[in-house]
């Protein structure tokens, strides 16, 4: 049947069981929004208040779910809006399709009114991308995106599809969605090496990184760990990948991980590195790093495998099948000598006094089901809920890891939201990172959707600071912005309802309004600049370095 590329992109979208895309509409996508309109009982559009706040949504959709996230933006300013979102996609492997207009292919190359070479300038931050010229090859390149994204170690695709493109008409065939499956029989290069060392090893250590929550393989990653009695920490990417609450679990790792973690990472003599990359907030000297531990390192990426950190074996390989065979083929064993030192060093430091902000997270995890899903922006707040929130599940914490971007949480948390409107969700966030997205408060609104924002407000730009307290010598250099912002009152003038704790008599009672009431609602949580995050490894550092108290 023939239809235009506008209705092409609308049943493709149907084809890879797309039922909601969030965006913003333009000129050069207007074909596309009147398809939309038609397909408006089969396809939900959700439209935020920026692009950005509309990539960071399906980012939250994609990694809530596990679907593949869809954004659609017009041409010039609308596509580069998505940029930060598709990078922040990018380096934490999120599947995500984002589908931009373009000038009329005729117009292409001659700086007409909002054309940008958008492909050239998301080449680093996509898996791939692609420019549609021909009408032709338009239903197969989306069906191509939407592979590319979810197979292997997931990531953004872009579409770039030119006006002209999406109006004229063609034949289009529906087809069934196909997806790469992992070869289960396959036996990994290495896997022999690596299923001795395990059993020879004394004192082992798993380190789990996102692609844990990715491959969806908590299950296979619990059987693993307790057959071979083997403790587990976790990147702040890999968080909920394994319960917090379980006896074998030690904690996160890296900078503002756990004193435990730190400490079984500088004595295990193996460490099991799954689905994770060894970034510089993991290792920070990487010389030093797990230096008297052999190292396996298993990842789907190649690319992952010694890039940072030579391990004595490397396995390139689902995490899933590889899991599995590991499951099967190591000794059952007990190391009861390994985890009473690790239960010894959990207990370090836990009769210190916490600032209010941990008895804040405390406190809303106490009100919250397993399930529900915290999501954060980027900085102190951060951490603390890493450090404090035990995550019980995969995909019930959603934060930007590897970019770090501030401004993320909010789009995400609506992305989330809308994925999962039986769950509750709760945004954590500090008051630097609220100011870059507050404008999609109007998206709360817009949707009445029962969001509970969580602002950490400082007065100042809290995770700078503390560095520059630690390494600059107190030279607070534009991190007190002075802000006036009433932030109650900001979230009435939207059509939310704003709270306000000012003291920790009022935490409880406030969350538990706030959660129960079902509807979206900002807290403005007053707490100190001197509030800290602790311990702290700073950087180039490790374990015998780490910071645990500050002036």
């Amino acid at each position: 049947m023939k239809l235009t590329g506008a209705q092409i992109i609308a049943e493709c979208l149907l084809e890879q069981k797309v039922d909601t895309v969030f965006g913003y509409p333009g000129g050069a996508v207007l074909f596309i929004y009147d398809a939309l309109y038609a397909y408006r009982d089969k396809i939900r559009h959700i439209l935020t208040a920026h692009e950005q706040g509309a990539s960071h949504a399906a980012d939250g959709y994609a990694r809530s779910t596990g679907k593949t996230g869809v954004v659609i933006a017009t041409s010039g300013p609308g596509a580069t809006n998505l940029v930060t979102g598709i990078a922040t996609a990018y380096m934490d492997s999120v599947p995500l399709v984002a589908i931009t207009g373009n000038v009329a292919t005729s117009l292409l190359g001659r700086d007409s009114f909002q054309e940008v070479d958008i492909t050239g300038i998301t080449m680093p931050v996509t898996k791939h991308n692609y420019i549609v010229k021909n009408i032709a090859q338009l239903a197969d390149t989306i069906r191509e995106a939407f592979l590319i994204a979810q197979s292997g170690r997931p990531g953004p695709v872009l579409i770039d599809v030119p006006k002209d493109v999406t109006s004229q008409e063609y034949d289009y065939t529906p087809l069934q969605p196909c997806m790469q499956t992992p070869n289960e029989t396959a036996l990994p290069c290495g896997l022999d090496e690596a299923i001795k060392m395990i059993d020879q090893s004394q004192r082992p250590l798993i380190y789990m990184g996102g692609g844990v929550i990715s491959s969806g393989i908590s299950s296979d990653l619990l059987s693993f760990a307790e057959k071979g009695d083997i403790p587990v920490s976790s990147s702040i990417m890999g968080l909920g990948g394994f319960d917090a609450f379980h006896p074998l679990y030690v904690g996160m790792i890296g900078m503002h991980g756990t004193y435990a973690t730190a400490k079984s990472t500088q004595e295990c003599d193996l460490l099991l590195v799954l689905g994770a990359r060894f970034s510089d907030r993991v290792a920070g000297d990487r010389e030093r790093f797990a230096k008297n531990a052999k190292i396996i390192h298993i990842d789907i990426d190649a690319a992952e495998i010694g890039k940072n950190v030579t391990p004595a074996v490397g396995v390139n390989g689902d995490l899933r099948s590889v899991l599995r065979q590991l499951t099967e083929r190591i000794e059952a064993k007990t190391r009861p000598q390994w985890l009473t030192q690790i239960n010894t060093w959990k207990k370090h430091g836990e009769d210190a006094q916490k600032p209010m902000p941990h008895q804040i997270i405390e406190t809303v995890q106490s009100l919250l089901n397993p399930d529900d899903i915290i999501v954060t922006d980027v900085g102190q707040h951060q951490m603390w809920t890493a450090q404090t929130y035990r995550f019980r599940k995969p995909r019930t914490f959603l934060t930007s890891g590897g970019l770090g971007t501030m401004g993320y949480g909010l789009g995400a948390a609506i992305g989330a939201k809308i994925a999962n409107p039986s769950r509750k969700v709760v945004l954590i966030t500090g008051d630097g990172s609220f100011h870059m997205n507050l404008n999609e408060l109007t998206t709360l609104a817009s949707y009445d959707l029962p969001v509970t924002v969580v602002v950490m407000n400082n007065r100042v730009l809290g995770m700078v600071r503390q560095w520059q307290k630690l390494f600059y010598e107190h030279r607070f250099s534009h991190t007190d912005p002075c802000r006036k912002t009433d932030i109650p009152a900001l979230a009435q003038a939207f059509g939310l309802t704003g709270m306000v704790i000012e003291t920790p008599e009022q935490v409880l009672p406030v969350l538990s309004q706030a959660l129960e009431s079902n509807k979206p609602t900002v807290i403005d949580c007053r707490i100190s600049k001197d509030d800290n995050v602790l311990p702290m490894i700073p950087p180039g550092g490790d374990a015998d370095d780490m910071i645990t108290t500050m002036d």
